[in-house]
Parts: structure tokens; sequence; C-alpha cells
């Protein structure tokens, strides 16, 4: 990706159209030899093999020089949309204006110092492996979790009060597959506050303190007054939410330990 973002566009004026080039031409289209309507371009831009064109087209103007015309023989496909054109062969008359290259930058070492703090491409390497093996350890370990959290839900018996329920589903509209959404929330919900209180999971004040200092330096504030801003009842709402991702976590561990035993 990044070698793809840091490449060139480069002109090319030695060489005849190739493969993957992106060429600027001027056509004209013709069938039974009389021009039609939308079958003229100019300084039209298209990439060889990229298919944006009739099946053929593209294949036709590999090996064109710049400045001369070239012949294109193609078919309309049956279910072309201008029903007028669709199954009828025609012919472009094209002529390449200009040719262009992109250019990979080479990857070594220069290439790591220039995209990264690093000074070697190895080391460059290895520090996008651990990345990418962080964010997988991290996608296993929320998958471990929702699945924990399924489970849970799926086997506690509960009755969930319409006024929760209905506050849910207006807030997410009226559409049903919302509203199914809705619920396994609200289910979600209740069974993790009664882990928590099962578990008698308790969030210190000082837990509540270091929340609102990510939060601050998250939202580029100074944290005293973030805390000003916020009332004891958004405090509270706090703790329980911490709450509810200990007994998230609480799940996620019971899980591991049957997995454990059935191993």
């Amino acid at each position: 990706k990044e070698q793809e973002e840091n490449s060139r566009v480069l002109d090319v004026d030695d060489r005849a159209v190739a493969d993957g080039d992106k060429v600027t031409l001027d056509f004209e289209g013709f069938v039974d030899g009389e021009a039609f309507d939308g079958g003229k371009g100019t300084d039209y831009p298209l990439t060889i093999g990229s298919g944006s064109f009739i099946p053929g087209f593209e294949e036709q103007l590999v090996g064109a020089n710049i400045g001369e015309e070239k012949e294109v023989n193609v078919t309309f496909p049956e279910d072309y949309q201008a029903a007028e054109l669709a199954g009828k062969p025609a012919v472009f008359k094209c002529t390449v204006k200009k040719i262009e290259v992109k250019e990979l930058p080479e990857l070594d070492d220069e290439f790591a110092k220039d995209v990264s703090e690093f000074d070697t491409l190895e080391e460059y390497k290895a520090d996008i492996k651990k990345n990418l093996e962080e964010k997988k350890a991290d996608a296993a370990k929320r998958a471990k979790e929702d699945a924990a959290v399924d489970a849970a839900v799926a086997n506690a018996t509960m009755e969930i009060p319409d006024a929760m329920l209905d506050t849910q589903v207006n807030q997410m509209i009226d559409d049903f597959a919302r509203r199914m959404q809705a619920l396994k929330r609200i289910q979600t919900r209740l069974v993790l506050e009664k882990i928590a209180e099962a578990e008698a999971i308790e969030i210190a004040d000082e837990k509540i303190d270091e929340e609102i200092n990510k939060m601050a330096e998250m939202y580029k504030m100074e944290a005293d007054k973030l805390k000003e801003m916020l009332g004891d009842a958004e405090k509270e709402q706090m703790k329980k939410d911490m709450a509810v991702q200990e007994a998230v976590t609480i799940l996620a561990d019971a899980a591991k330990e049957v997995e454990k035993t059935e191993e």
C-alpha cells in the first residue's frame, strides 16, 4: 500500500502502448460506415487492461504508437445499453496522444526512511508484521468476547420491560431489522449488568478519573474541565459501563477455561 501511494506517473514517448499503461486518446466509432451518437471522444483517459471499454477494444490498442491512427474492430455486446448498437460490429478510429506509466519506488532502506520512522526496510517490515499480528489478536479477542456474551444471553431467562424496548425501538426508527438489533442489545446489557451484580463488580472513583483523563486526552481537553462538565449521573453511567466491560472480560476468561478443559 505505501509503495502504491508513493508511486509516480511518468510520460513515455519512446515506445508503443503496453498493457497496464494509461493512455490519452481521441476516437470516433462507426457502425455500417456511419458515425453514431456518443461514439466520439477527445483527450479521453483510458487504462489498458481495465476492462472499462467494449470487450476487445483495449487489447487492440497495445502496440499503437503516439500520433498514429489505429483502427479497432469490436462488436457491441448483445445486452449493450444502447439498443440500436447492441450486437452490432463497429470500427473505432483511434489516435493515442499520450502514454503514461506508473513507477513504483524501490523497496529498500531509502524507501523505509521516506515513509516511516525506521532506517532499514527490515525494521519497517517487522513493524508492519507486528501491527498486523496485534490487529489479528485484537479481532480474535473481540470475537471470543462476543461469542461468550452471546452464549450468556442465549442461556438467560428474562423479561424485557415494554417501555425500555419501545424507547430503544423509537430511537432506531421503525425498521424491523433494527428493532431486532435493539432487542438483542437490551438483552445483552441486562445479562451483563446481572453478571456484574452477581460478581459484585465495583468501579473505584480512581478508575473513573483514569477514564476521564483518557477522554480528555482524546478530545484535546483539560481533564479538570471535563470533570466539571460531567455530572454525577454521567459518572454513574460510566461506572455502570465499566462494570459491564468487566463482566465481558469475566465471561471471556470463563470461556477460555472451558476451552482448556475441553482440550
